[in-house]
This record gives C-alpha cells, sequence and structure tokens, in this order.
C-alpha cells in the first residue's frame, strides 16, 4: 500500500507527527500528507495547533489531549482507531512525548493492541546537539530538572560522573539557576552548549565553560529569554579516556594492518573520526605507510 497518495485511505493507527520547533519551514512533507489524510488531530493544545493547520490549510476535527487528561483521552483515541480511524497526535511544537505530553497516549494505544506509526520530524534536542560538535557522540538527554533547587542539585549529583554529554531542557525563569547548579555539581570548567529560541528568528548558540555563563547571561536581557537547549559537554576526564581507548585499539591494529585500514575499523570500535584516528596512526608510526 503507498501511503504517500493523498487517494490511498491510511490505515487505522495513531501518527505521531512532529511539527516545527520555531520556524515553519521545518514542517516535513510527510507531516503535512498525514495531516491532511488523518480523520482527526489529537493536540496538546488545540489553540496552538489549529493556528498550524490553519496555516497550511488543513481541515480537521481537533480534541485535546493534555497531560491533565491524557489518561482519559487515551481510551477515546483508542476507541476511534478501533473502529477504523486514523488519528494524529501533535505537541504544541517538535517531537510528541519528548518531555512533551504523549507518551500515556502512545503507551494506551499500543496496549490496546493497536498500530503507532512515527512520522519524525524537528526536536530542540537534536538540533542542540547538531549545533553542539560534541565529538564523542555519547550523550543522554534528561529533559527538564526539578524546579525546586535542592532537587535539582540531587538530580545534577547523580549525572555528574556520567562520561558522556547531557542534554537538558530549561525555562527562562529558570536558567540562571540552573546554569549555577550545574557550575557548582558539575564542574565549573566543563563546557556548555547554551542554544536558545532554535530555529527561530532571535536563534542564539554559544559554548562556553559553566563557570563563565552567568557572565554571558548577564550581559545582554535577551540572552535570558526564550526556551533553552543546555548542552553540557562530557567531562574531560571522560575526553581523556575515549582518546586513550582509541589510541590502544588503534595500536594492537596496527599491529597486522596498514595505517587505512587500522583506523577505519578502529573508527568503526570507538566511534572516533576515521580521519582523526588515521592522524594519530601516522603520528604513533610516522615513517610507516600504505603500500601502493
Amino acid at each position: 500500500m503507498n501511503e504517500t497518495s493523498h487517494h490511498t485511505p491510511l490505515l487505522p493507527a495513531l501518527y505521531v507527527v512532529a511539527t516545527p520547533i520555531g520556524n515553519l519551514g521545518d514542517i516535513t512533507l510527510r507531516a503535512l500528507d498525514i495531516l491532511q489524510r488523518v480523520d482527526r488531530v489529537a493536540a496538546e493544545d488545540t489553540r496552538v495547533s489549529g493556528q498550524l493547520l490553519a496555516h497550511f490549510n488543513i481541515a480537521k476535527p481537533l480534541v485535546s489531549v493534555r497531560e491533565h487528561n491524557e489518561r482519559a483521552a487515551a481510551d477515546k483515541v483508542a476507541a476511534w482507531i478501533a473502529g477504523g480511524d486514523a488519528v494524529a497526535y501533535v505537541s504544541d511544537a517538535g517531537t510528541p512525548a519528548v518531555s512533551d505530553p504523549g507518551a500515556r497516549l502512545v503507551a494506551a494505544v499500543r496496549a490496546a493492541g493497536l498500530r503507532v506509526v512515527p512520522i519524525p520530524g524537528a526536536a530542540a534536542v537534536t538540533a542542540a546537539l547538531s549545533a553542539a560538535g560534541v565529538e564523542s557522540g555519547s550523550w543522554l538527554f534528561h529533559g527538564f530538572l526539578p524546579p525546586k533547587a535542592g532537587a535539582r542539585r540531587a538530580q545534577l549529583q547523580t549525572l555528574a560522573a556520567l562520561p558522556c554529554a547531557l542534554v537538558f531542557y530549561e525555562a527562562p525563569h529558570r536558567i540562571e539557576e540552573t546554569l549555577a547548579d550545574m557550575a557548582a555539581v558539575l564542574d565549573a570548567g566543563r563546557l556548555a552548549t547554551l542554544a536558545r529560541e532554535l530555529t527561530k528568528k532571535f536563534e542564539s548558540i554559544v559554548t562556553l565553560p559553566l563557570a563563565e555563563a552567568p557572565a554571558w547571561l548577564a550581559a545582554d536581557p535577551n540572552h535570558v529569554r526564550g526556551e533553552f537547549v543546555v548542552v553540557v559537554h562530557p567531562p574531560a576526564a571522560a575526553a581523556a579516556m575515549v582518546d586513550a581507548e582509541a589510541l590502544r585499539v588503534l595500536d594492537i591494529l596496527q599491529g597486522a594492518l596498514p595505517p587505512t585500514l587500522a583506523a577505519k575499523l578502529a573508527a568503526q570500535i570507538t566511534g572516533r573520526s576515521k580521519a582523526e584516528l588515521y592522524k594519530m596512526a601516522l603520528a604513533l608510526k610516522p615513517h610507516e605507510q600504505d603500500k601502493a
């Protein structure tokens, strides 16, 4: 069945549709196609989603599925799907169920033995990571920290020893205290990328040590406006461990293989850059070149 044709009915299912996080140009062709063809749209906020649908000239029945009514609304949505309907779910922005409502709805539909279809698209977490330059490729998405200082610091303490990047969402009215707690608990010298107002007109992305974050926020009143994604880069010790492991693997492989192949396999094993490992290979054995 070709599900991309406007003339082909959609299979009964819950279609979890990602929508733009700011720039409406980030809507996907597939998302528009699905929204045009479903029988109804369930939304975190029908007013917000109604504006989005109107912008793209899509008229569909809208039903509210918010955090406070998600369990009850899930039964209604599951009944519609069981009856043969195709239902889309959208949150206010980005990918549903990623620090947004939607997870309970998805779980309920799955528990009823019904189909769930992801329609991928914009997500603030991946947008921020793509611009942060985290070389290790290893990261943990935490989402929002607790609003109260004690609980926030306790949660950060449980994350402090992890040898990977940490990704958080934060609201503008808490960003200053959250960054201060991160500097105190995670190490003030650790790099962080602050991504603000992603994809919007006043988008700004800056990377600096956590110790310098308060000064950056204070430098311009606009720096504390808008929604934030905070990417705390891996601790220096973790980066050194990754380099040491990559070096060990490369050294073993180079005992039996030419530098190009050793670098290629080491990259596959460790996740490091092949080009970077090739330079390391030549540095380890500068007089050995690949044979023609």
